[in-house]
């Protein structure tokens, strides 16, 4: 617990006695590598905060003749919060599944935990706040890169928002979450290095 507590005070700012205060509800969840966290069809009952590991979201497209084909949309790393958001604040099932790509530690609050908590202290509406920020800019930072960028101007970003994790993701979930093939990122990694 000491982690999320550490991460509350020196990245949000706030009192070590507020954010052990806020942290008390939160559970911690040892998950291994390539476990779903939440499954497509499944509503999210949690906020994760990843103190160690990464995890990736994804959705299975259809295909009327072959396997449904697997297409990346986000990753997040440590120190970030997390959740299947919007299956979150609706309280209906969720599109796409999220699952670890290593061995990952999780801090998790219930959503009754969290309501609680809005209801009955002001830090738990800041830190509300600020997770909901947080899933929100990078969401809009996605649809931005997607409209702005072409697939290599969209590498060299992940490489430069996140570079001692790229390496660690594997080729076929990158090329994915950049819109192209492997093959292709593979040239693409060949021209910039």
């Amino acid at each position: 617990m000491e982690d999320l507590i550490h991460f509350y005070v020196t990245f949000l700012g706030i009192p070590r006695e507020l954010a052990i205060l806020h942290t008390v509800k939160f559970e911690r969840v040892e998950i291994p590598k390539k476990t779903a966290i939440i499954k497509h069809g499944e509503t999210e009952d949690y906020l994760y905060f990843i103190s160690k590991g990464m995890v990736r979201f994804f959705i299975l497209k259809p295909h009327p003749t072959e396997p449904a084909k697997e297409i990346t949309f986000s990753f997040i790393v440590e120190n970030m919060f997390c959740s299947a958001y919007d299956s979150f604040i609706t309280r209906s099932p969720c599109n796409y599944t999220i699952e670890t790509l290593k061995d990952t530690v999780i801090y998790r609050i219930h959503y009754q935990d969290l309501q609680n908590l809005y209801k009955t202290t002001e830090i738990g509406n800041y830190i509300g706040r600020i997770s909901a920020e947080g899933l929100y800019v990078r969401k809009a930072q996605r649809e931005m890169s997607l409209l702005m960028y072409n697939a290599e101007e969209r590498y060299l970003n992940l490489l430069k928002t996140c570079p001692e994790y790229v390496l660690q993701i594997p080729l076929k979930y990158i090329a994915s979450y950049l819109g192209i093939t492997p093959q292709a990122l593979s040239r693409i990694r060949k021209q910039i290095s």
